[in-house]
């Protein structure tokens, strides 16, 4: 599922416009993103978790070469997934 196909799905099941749904789905994504630049985690109960993690720095291979490669440390998002989420996929 695409943003546009979530956007048609929500607007149906929350009787909003098209253009509401985008709306509120874009201010969802961008607090999130806010709240993960701001080092907060974003805790949906039921579905999940959304961290920010850090990755040292570490050595990696160049898979052409062979050679070593300095690998830059760097923040990443991870998502744990709720128990009810996993439910719903098993």
């Amino acid at each position: 599922m695409r943003k546009p196909e979530l956007v048609a799905a929500v607007a149906e099941q929350a009787d909003l416009s098209r253009e509401q749904a985008s709306r509120v789905i874009n201010a969802l994504l961008d607090e999130i993103t806010q709240a993960l630049h701001r080092e907060d985690s974003v805790t949906l109960v039921g579905f999940g978790t959304f961290l920010q993690r850090h990755r040292g720095a570490r050595m990696g291979k160049n898979p052409q070469t062979g050679e070593p490669v300095k690998i830059r440390a760097s923040n990443t998002v991870s998502f744990k997934p709720g128990k009810a989420l996993r439910d719903a996929v098993s």
